[in-house]
């Protein structure tokens, strides 16, 4: 008796399940603005956001040059300079005021400035300076002049200091000893192009993930506030665990629909664009399962804490920006204050960002991002529990209007 019993309560409860997610499946089929960011949006936003990116490095920027020196050591450094990938030399000017009309019509991203005694001071053995200007808007315009620059400086000053131990050195190892007596090769990890898009665009990717679970799960909430749906689930809410059973079958319908498109953002999105992709399987699939989930329970209980179903737009996007800053994928997390640390904490878009580089990009594993996977897994059960609690109000409130 007692297993038929519980039979019963199992095929009941399959069925509430399955009648909740079917329902949810249909209303987010017909809902235009929710098939929209969970469909279209996750589909063709990353495509256009990558492709602006793919060329990952500036190229030729164009720089202004003041040279007062005229000298043959300038000659020599504005050679090299427009003789580099990044930078090219486009004016020649006679002095700052004409170089920084050029900057303010936008001619030039940089100004580089020789004073009169540039080249006298490194006859006599003395040392000079080259003056950089560059325009901050930019910042990958920006890194490609005061680059270039550095290491042209870093070469003449290498030939300066051979010609200067010419006297002493008797072979040309002496000589290598003298201007780099500790020898080093640079060689970038993580992030072998160097460039933006590889390094900033799979964080952005997991960033959409949840924004648009947000958007979407917050305009389905709205429209059934609107549309009285919550008076329709008072039923079943008075079952045996009924409550369980509405979130978890509205949580089933989004983990599906999420479950495909977290596929193509992850996997297929960074192979078409060349990203870093050096992740397991099994490994990100343990760091996903708990992220959709946080982010789906986290979306379920801030939809019911907005009212109306606008201003879940108005909300989410204009949060989108301080939630990448706060992953600290953009900005270094030991110059962000800790209580807007404390705040990144609440959203699961931290963690799993975090998380995805160290698999991705990194060559990390599951034990490797032990904090952000636990507590993605904490997130995960206490916003389950407070949207229980939040739906169990709503449903309440919704029968009290009829």
């Amino acid at each position: 008796m007692n297993m038929s019993k519980l039979w019963n309560r199992i095929k009941e409860a399959v069925h509430d399940l399955a009648y909740i997610w079917a329902e949810e499946m249909k209303m987010c089929i017909r809902d235009e603005g929710v098939l929209i960011f969970f469909i279209v949006v996750p589909l063709a936003y990353p495509l256009l956001y990558s492709w602006i990116y793919n060329n990952e490095v500036v190229r030729d920027v164009p720089v202004a040059v003041v040279d007062l020196s005229h000298s043959a050591e300038s000659r020599e450094f504005i050679r090299r300079v427009d003789a580099s990938a990044d930078t090219k030399v486009a004016f020649y000017c006679n002095n700052i005021a004409e170089a920084k009309d050029l900057m303010g019509r936008q001619k030039v991203n940089g100004v580089m400035f020789f004073p009169d005694d540039f080249g006298v001071r490194l006859n006599r053995g003395e040392s000079s300076s080259v003056s950089v200007y560059c325009d901050m808007s930019l910042m990958l315009t920006y890194k490609a002049i005061y680059m270039t620059a550095m290491t042209v400086s870093s070469e003449m000053n290498s030939g300066i200091q051979i010609q200067g131990s010419s006297i002493m050195a008797t072979t040309e190892r002496d000589e290598q000893i003298t201007t780099k007596p500790l020898d080093f090769e640079e060689v970038p990890m993580f992030n072998s192009t160097q460039g933006y898009g590889n390094s900033i665009l799979p964080g952005v990717l997991v960033l959409i993930i949840q924004q648009t679970l947000l958007l979407g799960i917050g305009l389905s909430a709205g429209t059934s506030r609107e549309e009285n749906r919550f008076s329709k689930l008072s039923e079943m809410r008075t079952h045996q665990n009924g409550l369980f059973r509405i979130v978890g079958g509205k949580a089933l319908c989004y983990f599906m629909i999420y479950s495909v498109m977290t596929s193509y953002l992850l996997l297929i999105v960074p192979r078409i664009f060349g990203f870093t992709t050096i992740a397991t399987a099994a490994d990100l699939i343990g760091l996903l399962l708990p992220f959709l989930l946080a982010c789906i329970f986290f979306g379920m209980f801030l939809s019911c804490l907005i009212r109306y179903r606008e201003n879940v737009m108005l909300i989410v996007v204009f949060t989108s920006l301080p939630f990448l800053f706060l992953s600290g994928i953009s900005w270094p997390l030991s110059n962000i204050p800790p209580f807007w640390q404390g705040v990144s904490w609440l959203f699961p878009g931290t963690f799993g960002i975090r998380g995805f580089l160290t698999l991705s990009s990194m060559g990390g594993t599951l034990g490797d991002i032990e904090i952000p996977y636990i507590a993605l897994w904490i997130q995960t059960g206490v916003y389950f529990l407070a949207t229980c609690i939040s739906y169990n109000i709503q449903i309440k409130a919704s029968q009290e209007k009829v």
